[in-house]
């Protein structure tokens, strides 16, 4: 039995929760996948897997051998990467997940890290908070892009570098297009932006509470036009329809070259929002993660990040 690949095996099962699915992500048949998988359980004498027609889940023992996994793992691809790296070249994979309204800002980061180290390959991923605070915990991404002020891991302490503070806009059609890009219009009050039709992110994401508790506090009613969870589909849908929408200026700015839509600044109350990187702390840093925790401090990094703020020059 190959330990290690079992092990990935039974972390692609508790990821995808389905035995074809998970097989089909390793690359092989889902009969070998169980093979496998039952091989592991003989190995340490215990079930792993809750097993019927369809998955149901892992047992106890189980959830403790899955939490062995994902440190082997990612001690695997550490030990991979010192071995693959010289001072001057980390090579190897990063995983990096960002929450919707920040995927602008970790897309840009991932392709100028990339430029300065070629041998670095990110995956930049969007997910919802809960997503991103599971997947610190189980070390499955290496580097989250979120709302610090609501990361609060039971037992778990994560190191944060913050990057920028979300500031709110209705993003709308404007009446007549600019000549340029975008035109940044007057300040609208929430309550104001409450009575339109709006397309906003679905209840599951944290921007969505914060949209929804800046509307009940200027007494306006949360009555969505259009839900997504696709911070894309929020922007399309404003171009193509009557609908408005409410962004963060680093959203915002991403769609500045529209020349027929307007933000306006959301005021009363004036709601700004931290956002930052985070890692869980204590951890061993591989190649590719030390990497990316200097490139923040970079001069390079610091001037973008500037340029790109979310207050558009608020």
């Amino acid at each position: 039995m190959n330990l290690l690949a079992s092990m990935r095996y039974l972390v692609a099962l508790n990821e995808h929760k389905h035995f074809g699915r998970a097989a089909q992500a390793c690359h092989i048949t889902q009969p070998a996948l169980s093979n496998a998988l039952r091989a592991l359980e003989a190995e340490f004498g215990v079930v792993i897997v809750k097993r019927a027609r369809v998955y149901l889940g892992l047992t106890h023992e189980g959830e403790r051998v899955l939490a062995t996994a994902q440190r082997m793992l990612r001690d695997n691809e550490v030990l991979l990467q010192e071995l693959r790296s010289d001072a001057d070249n980390p090579h190897g994979s990063l995983r990096m997940a960002a929450v919707p309204t920040a995927i602008p800002m970790l897309s840009r980061f991932a392709a100028m890290l990339q430029e300065r180290h070629p041998g670095i390959v990110p995956a930049v991923l969007s997910m919802s908070s809960q997503d991103l605070e599971t997947g610190l915990e189980n070390l499955s991404i290496d580097l989250a892009l979120g709302y610090t002020e609501r990361m609060h891991l039971p037992g778990i302490k994560l190191a944060a570098w913050p990057q920028s503070v979300e500031h709110y806009f209705l993003l709308r059609r404007a009446k007549k297009p600019s000549s340029d890009q975008l035109r940044i219009g007057q300040p609208l009050s929430w309550a104001e932006a409450g009575k339109l039709p709006l397309c906003l992110l679905t209840s599951d994401m944290h921007n969505r509470a914060i949209v929804d508790q800046a509307l009940r506090e200027a007494g306006a009613p949360v009555n969505p036009a259009i839900e997504t969870n696709s911070v894309l589909a929020l922007a399309l849908a404003v171009s193509a329809g009557k609908v408005c929408s409410v962004l963060p200026g680093g959203m915002v700015d991403a769609v500045r070259t529209h020349r027929e839509l307007e933000a306006l600044p959301l005021v009363g109350p004036d709601v700004r929002t931290p956002i930052g990187f985070m890692t869980q702390d204590g951890v061993r840093a591989s190649r590719a993660l030390e990497a990316a925790l200097a490139f923040m401090q970079a001069t390079e990094w610091q001037a973008h990040l500037q340029a790109h703020e979310g207050s558009l020059g608020d």
